[in-house]
């Protein structure tokens, strides 16, 4: 997998899926091999992936991440199938366990026990995917259509685990391609990451899953501003207690300093450090998406392997 980016959506645009289609294609222009897309609660990233993977021949499209919650994981294989078969197998679906206020706020419920629906979401993925067929019950999901539920040119289609918590690295491991951790450091990559998903992969049989740190990003020559811009941008994750224990585990004193940002030189050295740490691949999310700011962050992304 190559170096991505995060798809920077503006929700100003007239036509949000136009834009969308315009800016990716403008990234691949400039050597961006891989666009990653976030899900929020208008635009759906599956089927924005799917209509971009179309229009853009060649280009690698992502979701980072698709929240399970409240998602039966029936519908979400068919649609990741329908966005793979669209993409002519340039499709990556990213999931994540979803559990944050807001999510609770949203829907007016609280999802228990979001590792093991976690398990029982990708089992039934699992089976769609890699068997064509599926017959599960469990406590959370039951899956046992009659009708097919394979799509042809859907699969395969890689699996990919916003995971960063002991628990969900090792559900992670067994069951899914790799995971894609945000504002995790170099430090969480290589000590406690990189180590707790491959030791649960080998121990079923797996291969080796991927690391694909996500890492925010501002290419800015006024380093101190760019930290400024870093730290009111992040300042959120520091109040969700998952994120907490993360920037905990890497020993910095703020979530800025998690952030890549500075001249190119900079930013590519400081990208270099989670490699080193492990991770098989970065993916950078911009901080400012100023047309000039996203231009800046494709050129580096384009000159990393």
């Amino acid at each position: 997998m190559p170096t991505g980016v995060v798809l920077a959506l503006n929700p100003s645009a007239p036509n949000v899926v136009d834009a969308a289609i315009s800016q990716a294609r403008t990234a691949y222009a400039a050597g961006v091999s891989q666009i990653w897309l976030a899900q929020q609660f208008d635009v759906d990233a599956i089927t924005l992936s799917a209509l971009i993977g179309a229009a853009v021949p060649g280009l690698g499209v992502g979701t980072s991440v698709v929240p399970i919650n409240p998602r039966h994981p029936l519908l979400v294989a068919s649609a990741a199938q329908t966005a793979q078969a669209a993409a002519h197998g340039n499709f990556t679906l990213g999931v994540g366990l979803g559990s944050h206020a807001p999510e609770h706020r949203a829907f007016g419920t609280v999802w228990s026990d979001p590792v093991g629906r976690l398990r029982e979401h990708l089992q039934v993925l699992r089976a769609i995917f890699d068997d064509r067929a599926v017959d599960f019950h469990g406590s959370a999901f039951t899956a046992s259509p009659e009708w097919p539920v394979h799509v042809p040119g859907g699969v395969p289609v890689p699996v990919y685990v916003a995971a960063m918590g002991p628990k969900a690295l090792q559900v992670t491991g067994e069951l899914a391609d790799g995971t894609l951790p945000y504002l995790a450091g170099p430090r969480t990559v290589g000590e406690f990451i990189v180590p707790t998903i491959t030791q649960a992969a080998a121990a079923v049989g797996r291969p080796q899953p991927r690391v694909v740190a996500m890492v925010p990003v501002l290419v800015d020559d006024d380093a101190d501003a760019a930290r400024a811009a870093a730290a009111e941008r992040l300042a959120f994750y520091a109040t969700i207690p998952s994120y907490q224990k993360v920037i905990a585990r890497e020993q910095v004193s703020s979530v800025a300093e998690l952030a890549a940002v500075g001249s190119p030189e900079q930013v590519r050295a400081q990208l270099q450090r989670y490699l080193d740490a492990g991770a098989t691949d970065v993916a950078l999310s911009p901080i400012r998406t100023e047309p000039e700011d996203l231009a800046a962050l494709w050129a580096v992304a384009a000159t990393l392997p």
